[in-house]
Protein backbone atom coordinates (compact mmCIF):
# COMPACT_ATOMS: atom_id res chain seq x y z
CA UNK A 1 0.00 0.00 0.00
CA UNK A 2 3.22 2.46 1.14
CA UNK A 3 4.53 1.91 -2.82
CA UNK A 4 1.35 2.76 -4.33
CA UNK A 5 1.04 5.96 -2.12
CA UNK A 6 4.31 6.45 -3.27
CA UNK A 7 3.69 6.18 -6.69
CA UNK A 8 0.67 8.19 -6.70
CA UNK A 9 2.25 11.29 -5.04
CA UNK A 10 5.59 10.78 -6.90
CA UNK A 11 2.99 11.20 -10.32
CA UNK A 12 1.63 14.03 -8.83
CA UNK A 13 4.31 15.90 -8.14
CA UNK A 14 5.73 15.19 -12.11
CA UNK A 15 2.35 16.84 -12.85
CA UNK A 16 2.54 19.48 -10.97
CA UNK A 17 5.63 20.97 -12.35
CA UNK A 18 4.69 24.00 -13.86
CA UNK A 19 6.08 24.29 -16.94
CA UNK A 20 4.72 27.30 -18.17
CA UNK A 21 5.53 29.70 -15.46
CA UNK A 22 9.37 28.15 -15.69
CA UNK A 23 8.92 29.06 -19.24
CA UNK A 24 7.49 32.23 -19.33
CA UNK A 25 10.16 33.58 -16.43
CA UNK A 26 13.15 32.19 -18.07
CA UNK A 27 12.22 33.52 -21.41
CA UNK A 28 11.02 37.19 -20.54
CA UNK A 29 10.99 37.55 -17.32
CA UNK A 30 7.45 37.62 -16.71
CA UNK A 31 4.83 35.54 -14.43
CA UNK A 32 2.36 34.11 -17.69
CA UNK A 33 -0.52 34.12 -14.58
CA UNK A 34 -0.23 37.98 -14.82
CA UNK A 35 -1.25 37.79 -18.54
CA UNK A 36 -3.60 37.03 -21.41
CA UNK A 37 -6.42 34.21 -19.63
CA UNK A 38 -4.37 34.09 -16.61
CA UNK A 39 -4.40 30.03 -16.77
CA UNK A 40 -1.13 28.31 -16.34
CA UNK A 41 -1.43 26.38 -19.27
CA UNK A 42 -0.09 25.92 -23.26
CA UNK A 43 -2.91 28.24 -24.37
CA UNK A 44 -1.94 30.85 -22.30
CA UNK A 45 1.76 30.66 -23.72
CA UNK A 46 0.58 30.49 -27.35
CA UNK A 47 -1.40 33.65 -26.80
CA UNK A 48 1.73 36.03 -24.75
CA UNK A 49 4.59 34.22 -26.15
CA UNK A 50 3.67 33.02 -29.63
CA UNK A 51 2.83 29.56 -30.92
CA UNK A 52 6.45 28.19 -30.96
CA UNK A 53 6.73 28.24 -27.18
CA UNK A 54 2.90 27.64 -26.82
CA UNK A 55 3.55 24.11 -28.52
CA UNK A 56 6.80 23.76 -26.43
CA UNK A 57 5.00 24.16 -23.41
CA UNK A 58 2.03 21.56 -24.37
CA UNK A 59 4.91 18.86 -25.29
CA UNK A 60 6.05 19.33 -22.02
CA UNK A 61 2.98 18.96 -20.14
CA UNK A 62 2.36 15.88 -21.89
CA UNK A 63 5.74 14.30 -21.58
CA UNK A 64 4.98 14.71 -17.18
CA UNK A 65 1.59 12.32 -18.33
CA UNK A 66 3.78 9.99 -20.33
CA UNK A 67 6.58 10.03 -17.98
CA UNK A 68 3.88 9.33 -14.87
CA UNK A 69 2.52 6.31 -16.58
CA UNK A 70 6.05 4.92 -18.37
CA UNK A 71 8.54 5.44 -15.85
CA UNK A 72 6.70 6.13 -12.43
CA UNK A 73 4.66 3.19 -12.74
CA UNK A 74 7.36 1.38 -12.78
CA UNK A 75 8.63 2.16 -9.21
CA UNK A 76 5.30 0.24 -8.04
CA UNK A 77 6.72 -3.44 -7.13
CA UNK A 78 4.32 -5.02 -5.19
CA UNK A 79 1.17 -6.76 -5.70
CA UNK A 80 -2.21 -4.45 -6.43
CA UNK A 81 -3.37 -4.14 -2.43
CA UNK A 82 -7.16 -4.64 -3.56
CA UNK A 83 -9.12 -7.04 -5.75
CA UNK A 84 -8.38 -6.21 -9.60
CA UNK A 85 -12.12 -6.45 -10.51
CA UNK A 86 -10.85 -4.81 -14.01
CA UNK A 87 -9.48 -6.58 -17.11
CA UNK A 88 -6.28 -4.97 -16.67
CA UNK A 89 -3.11 -6.34 -15.24
CA UNK A 90 -2.31 -4.53 -11.85
CA UNK A 91 1.04 -2.87 -13.65
CA UNK A 92 -1.24 -1.02 -16.71
CA UNK A 93 -4.32 -0.34 -13.52
CA UNK A 94 -1.18 1.42 -11.68
CA UNK A 95 -0.06 3.12 -15.02
CA UNK A 96 -3.93 4.45 -15.46
CA UNK A 97 -4.31 5.90 -11.30
CA UNK A 98 -0.25 7.16 -11.86
CA UNK A 99 -1.61 8.84 -14.99
CA UNK A 100 -4.70 10.54 -13.32
CA UNK A 101 -2.63 11.59 -10.29
CA UNK A 102 -0.25 13.59 -12.74
CA UNK A 103 -3.56 15.44 -14.39
CA UNK A 104 -4.80 16.09 -11.22
CA UNK A 105 -1.33 17.14 -10.52
CA UNK A 106 -1.42 19.68 -13.25
CA UNK A 107 -4.43 21.41 -12.81
CA UNK A 108 -3.78 21.99 -8.96
CA UNK A 109 -0.23 22.01 -8.47
CA UNK A 110 1.36 22.19 -5.65
CA UNK A 111 4.46 24.79 -6.54
CA UNK A 112 2.14 27.67 -7.49
CA UNK A 113 -1.03 27.43 -5.12
CA UNK A 114 -2.70 24.74 -6.73
CA UNK A 115 -3.52 26.95 -9.18
CA UNK A 116 -2.15 25.35 -12.89
CA UNK A 117 -2.99 24.59 -16.30
CA UNK A 118 -6.43 22.47 -17.41
CA UNK A 119 -5.33 19.16 -17.88
CA UNK A 120 -5.52 18.34 -21.42
CA UNK A 121 -1.78 18.30 -22.68
CA UNK A 122 -0.80 15.87 -19.63
CA UNK A 123 -4.34 14.01 -19.88
CA UNK A 124 -2.99 13.48 -23.72
CA UNK A 125 0.58 12.29 -22.76
CA UNK A 126 -0.59 9.90 -20.14
CA UNK A 127 -3.66 8.55 -22.51
CA UNK A 128 -1.52 8.38 -25.97
CA UNK A 129 0.37 5.43 -24.28
CA UNK A 130 -2.64 3.58 -23.38
CA UNK A 131 -4.92 3.67 -26.41
CA UNK A 132 -2.93 5.53 -29.34
CA UNK A 133 -4.87 5.28 -32.18
CA UNK A 134 -8.35 6.73 -30.32
CA UNK A 135 -5.91 9.80 -29.19
CA UNK A 136 -4.48 10.19 -32.18
CA UNK A 137 -8.02 10.72 -34.08
CA UNK A 138 -9.16 12.66 -30.86
CA UNK A 139 -5.94 15.07 -31.93
CA UNK A 140 -7.61 14.92 -35.62
CA UNK A 141 -10.61 16.46 -33.87
CA UNK A 142 -8.53 18.50 -32.39
CA UNK A 143 -6.58 20.16 -35.26
CA UNK A 144 -9.79 20.38 -37.67
CA UNK A 145 -11.51 22.29 -35.21
CA UNK A 146 -8.61 25.07 -33.97
CA UNK A 147 -8.28 25.57 -37.62
CA UNK A 148 -11.40 26.44 -38.10
CA UNK A 149 -12.80 28.39 -35.84
CA UNK A 150 -9.37 29.21 -34.31
CA UNK A 151 -10.38 28.66 -30.35
CA UNK A 152 -8.19 26.39 -28.90
CA UNK A 153 -10.41 25.82 -25.91
CA UNK A 154 -13.04 24.53 -28.10
CA UNK A 155 -10.76 22.33 -29.99
CA UNK A 156 -9.63 20.64 -26.50
CA UNK A 157 -12.62 20.44 -25.14
CA UNK A 158 -13.88 18.84 -28.82
CA UNK A 159 -11.58 16.44 -28.55
CA UNK A 160 -12.01 15.92 -24.97
CA UNK A 161 -15.44 14.91 -25.79
CA UNK A 162 -14.90 13.29 -28.71
CA UNK A 163 -12.54 10.56 -27.40
CA UNK A 164 -15.52 8.32 -25.35
CA UNK A 165 -17.01 8.70 -28.77
CA UNK A 166 -14.42 7.39 -30.48
CA UNK A 167 -14.00 4.20 -28.47
CA UNK A 168 -17.39 3.20 -28.05
CA UNK A 169 -17.51 3.58 -31.85
CA UNK A 170 -14.94 1.55 -32.53
CA UNK A 171 -15.29 -0.95 -30.15
CA UNK A 172 -19.30 -1.35 -30.73
CA UNK A 173 -19.68 -0.21 -34.53
CA UNK A 174 -16.55 -1.35 -36.33
CA UNK A 175 -15.86 -4.33 -33.81
CA UNK A 176 -12.29 -3.49 -32.68
CA UNK A 177 -11.55 -4.79 -29.43
CA UNK A 178 -10.05 -2.34 -27.71
CA UNK A 179 -7.72 -3.81 -24.34
CA UNK A 180 -9.73 -2.97 -21.14
CA UNK A 181 -12.41 -1.11 -22.92
CA UNK A 182 -15.02 -1.39 -20.33
CA UNK A 183 -12.92 -0.15 -17.60
CA UNK A 184 -10.68 2.28 -19.60
CA UNK A 185 -14.31 3.72 -20.79
CA UNK A 186 -15.31 4.90 -17.37
CA UNK A 187 -11.89 6.59 -16.57
CA UNK A 188 -12.03 8.54 -19.63
CA UNK A 189 -15.56 9.58 -19.34
CA UNK A 190 -14.38 11.19 -15.56
CA UNK A 191 -11.38 12.76 -17.52
CA UNK A 192 -13.60 14.64 -20.28
CA UNK A 193 -16.08 15.88 -17.31
CA UNK A 194 -12.72 17.06 -15.55
CA UNK A 195 -11.68 18.84 -18.56
CA UNK A 196 -15.40 20.15 -19.68
CA UNK A 197 -14.88 21.22 -15.65
CA UNK A 198 -11.48 22.91 -15.79
CA UNK A 199 -12.70 24.52 -19.33
CA UNK A 200 -15.85 26.15 -17.44
CA UNK A 201 -14.83 30.06 -17.86
CA UNK A 202 -13.67 29.30 -21.91
CA UNK A 203 -17.41 27.75 -22.29
CA UNK A 204 -18.98 31.02 -21.03
CA UNK A 205 -16.53 33.16 -22.90
CA UNK A 206 -17.50 31.30 -25.97
CA UNK A 207 -21.34 31.51 -25.49
CA UNK A 208 -20.83 34.95 -24.97
CA UNK A 209 -18.61 35.48 -28.18
CA UNK A 210 -15.67 36.80 -25.54
CA UNK A 211 -13.04 34.36 -26.40
CA UNK A 212 -9.95 34.66 -27.41
CA UNK A 213 -9.08 33.47 -30.93
CA UNK A 214 -5.21 32.13 -31.82
CA UNK A 215 -3.72 33.59 -34.82
CA UNK A 216 -2.37 30.85 -36.88
CA UNK A 217 0.01 33.24 -38.21
CA UNK A 218 1.39 34.73 -34.97
CA UNK A 219 5.65 34.71 -35.51
CA UNK A 220 6.42 35.12 -32.40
Amino acid sequence: MLNLIFVVVLSYLVGSIPTSIILSKLLKGIDIRQHGSGNAGGTNVFRVLGWKWGVLTIILDAFKGAIAVVLVARLYLDSFPFSNITPFDDFTLVQIICGIAAVIGHIWTVFAGFKGGKGIATALGFLITLITIDMLLALAVFTLTVTLSRYISLGSMMAAVSLPIILVVRENIFGVEIPGYQTILPFVVGLVLLVLYTHRKNIDRLIKGSESKISLFNKK
